[in-house]
């Protein structure tokens, strides 16, 4: 599969995740909604390190740069 999440995007998914582990942490949120919660986080940070987004080839979206053909 190739990449298709982009550094911005890669930021904002990070930044969501550290969100929700905070929240979790702080009993802010808590019960199923903080397992919700931790999963979504989880699959956020895997997506960012390795910039794919299986929900955005089924899309078709693509927010990493066009690849430089020569």
């Amino acid at each position: 599969m190739k990449k298709n999440i982009g550094k911005i995007d890669k930021l904002i998914r990070i930044l969501i995740a550290i969100t929700l582990v905070i929240l979790i942490s702080v009993c802010i949120i808590t019960g199923i909604y903080a397992i919700i919660a931790g999963v979504v986080a989880l699959i956020m940070i895997i997506s960012s390190i390795t910039g794919i987004c299986g929900i955005y080839y089924l899309i078709g979206i693509k927010t990493c740069p066009a690849d430089k053909k020569e």
